[in-house]
């Protein structure tokens, strides 16, 4: 039976020595209530939650599923027994304001929170993540009476949200999506269409659904500027706040998927649904990237899970599985074998997933601060940079994470080997989970044309240079620090030509626009490595000074630089292909007449 134990060393290593997070907390308004005893114990409780109410539901979940009667669905055994204790612990409400009921905690702390959660079980987590970004959705476009409506039960976790863009003949090109919404004499709108992988659409563990829906209005001009954003709740709401009689909106069927099988992916049938506008007429679209953002950072962190999840298990396995002897004599002469650890492959698929999931919590962290310098920042200045920089990290820590996630978790099946492919190991599932996540919230090839394209190329670099200002900076500081050179003059190099490349595709895409596309998957893994060199050669540094300061955990600081190490010798030369490939200009993929295309 897989197993997962909060990794909580970890954690607050990145969130205190590499991030300084009580410092952090402490320019943000409310952050004094933020207090390390007060971190600490959140950490527990949610570490507690995690590993003693999820975890046990993650393979159950998967082999149950979820059961689709007469437009009902049913999740698994367990999973609404769970979401009430979640509810009972306070958890959706830790970061939203007190105003509406919230406990007032910073944003990055519930990513934490998230973390622990969805590495134990994906597929439950997804029921309130989905809410998180409605909320979110709400308290930034809602007005005062939405808010009290829709907004404080989906804090108190009494209802929960979702979102619904995706169509039938329509994925990213929500240009073309046909749902309408008439108006009806009430200021209300009534809701017609037919959405598609509608994550927790429908389920049994909360009172009511509200749906965040994009739809157009009758006069909307065409293609994404006609689009407008909805709240279609799937009990209406009387005035008191009570539940009144069912919406017209019902689920149709389940999606039959290769993973994730706890969660209801739903077809949401909208049958002149009684919604009500949110934001302003054809701008559904700009409010949206609310809520795709906060999912974005969401998939994020399921990249880092898998990674984490692989890793933790079969790490316990290489300890403990047997077989041969190590090329340089036998390590446990007791045994008629050594266990598998000792073999150097072994070695490389471990430290790539540790690599993966230690640096990837750095970025995701690191991320989920500049949220809060975005939302709370103490100037307009310091706003907009940590919004400029966010919005250069998303897609990276988005589409990059999750394909080293995916790597990770098919390290894990590796390493367990025959094993592996056999269910209850769960590394088969793990795999299975973790595919998804390069696919919704935007395909990795999605994600690159946003980084390269309008976040790099149409800011002429100022985004990029949001970043590689950090990273030059950091290499200034440590440029004669002996024991940082091996780390220091690599990262250095890199940070130069990512501009050199940025510059030279750039010059292309002036001649044939073809030239961004073709090179966009290419930057954004180059950009995903070099991102999380800095943050290894930070590990790294952070180590070294732990060390010579003295310190009881000297094996775990080692490590440290041991992976940092990895990183460096073994992973960031990677990019050398990249910068060869994502230049290589856009010819040798469109010379092929579409019709040459043959088999």
């Amino acid at each position: 039976m897989p197993e997962y134990k909060a990794p909580l060393r970890d954690m607050r290593f990145a969130m205190n020595e590499l991030l300084n997070i009580k410092q952090h907390y402490a320019t943000l308004p409310g952050g004094e209530e933020a207090t390390p005893e007060l971190i600490d114990a959140i950490l527990e409780e949610g570490a507690k939650f995690a590993e003693n109410e999820l975890a046990p539901l993650n393979r159950s979940g998967d082999q149950e599923g979820c059961r689709w009667e007469d437009g009902e669905v049913f999740t698994p055994s367990g999973f609404k027994e769970a979401y009430d204790k979640f509810v009972e612990g306070g958890w959706p409400s830790l970061s939203h304001s007190p105003d509406l009921g919230g406990q007032g905690l910073p944003e990055s702390l519930g990513i934490v929170i998230n973390e622990l959660v969805g590495t134990a079980n994906w597929s439950w987590s997804m029921y309130p993540g989905l809410s998180h970004g409605a909320m979110n959705t709400l308290e930034a476009h809602g007005t005062d009476e939405q808010q009290q409506q829709y907004l404080v039960p989906l804090i108190e976790g009494r209802w929960t949200g979702t979102m619904c863009l995706t169509e039938p003949h329509c994925g990213t090109d929500l240009g073309l999506l046909r749902t309408k919404a008439e108006p009806n004499e009430d200021g209300s709108y009534a809701i017609s269409g037919t959405k598609i992988f509608i994550s927790a659409g429908e389920h049994d563990m909360a009172e009511n659904i509200i749906h965040i829906v994009l739809a157009r209005l009758p006069d909307a001009p065409k293609g994404t500027k006609g689009i407008s954003l909805f709240i279609v709740p799937k009990y209406h709401v009387n005035a008191d706040g009570s539940l009144a009689e069912r919406n017209g909106v019902s689920c149709g069927s389940l999606e039959h998927k290769m993973g994730i099988h706890g969660n209801s992916t739903c077809v949401m049938n909208f049958d002149r649904a009684q919604g009500y506008l949110i934001g302003p007429a054809n701008k559904g679209l700009n409010c949206m990237f609310t809520f795709m953002n906060t999912a974005r950072i969401g998939t994020a962190l399921q990249g880092l899970a898998h990674a984490e999840f692989g890793f933790q298990n079969s790490l316990t396995y290489a300890r403990e599985r047997l077989q041969m002897r190590s090329l340089t004599g036998p390590k446990a002469e007791d045994k008629p074998a050594d266990p598998i650890i000792v073999h150097p492959d072994v070695r490389r698929m471990l430290l790539t997933q540790k690599a993966f999931a230690e640096g990837g919590r750095a970025l995701v962290y690191f991320a989920a601060q500049q949220v809060d310098k975005a939302n709370h920042g103490e100037t307009e200045e310091e706003r907009q940079a940590a919004e400029q920089l966010l919005s250069f990290l998303t897609p990276i820590a988005k589409a990059f994470l999750t394909e080293t996630g995916f790597e990770s978790a098919n390290l894990g099946l590796q390493i367990f080997g025959g094993h592996g492919y056999i269910s209850e190991w769960g590394m088969e599932q793990n795999v299975r989970d973790s595919r998804i996540s390069m696919l919704y919230e935007g395909t990795t090839g999605i994600q690159a044309l946003d980084l390269l394209g309008r976040k790099v190329l149409m800011t002429q670099g100022e985004t990029l240079k949001s970043f590689t200002k950090i990273v030059h900076k950091f290499c200034q500081s440590e440029i004669y620090n002996p024991q940082m050179q091996p780390y220091i003059e690599p990262l250095q190099a890199i940070n130069k030509e990512w501009g050199e490349l940025t510059m030279k595709i750039g010059m292309s895409a002036m001649q044939n626009r073809d030239e961004v596309g073709a090179a966009s998957v290419d930057y954004l893994m180059y950009s995903g490595y070099a991102v999380l060199a800095y943050f290894w050669a930070l590990a790294a540094k952070t180590a070294q000074q732990s060390i010579a300061a003295g310190t009881d955990e000297e094996a775990f600081y080692q490590a440290k630089i041991s992976t940092a190490n990895f990183y460096f010798k073994r992973l960031l030369p990677r990019t050398r292909t990249l910068a060869e490939t994502m230049v290589s200009g856009a010819d040798c993929l469109m010379e092929l007449e579409e019709g040459a295309f043959s088999f």
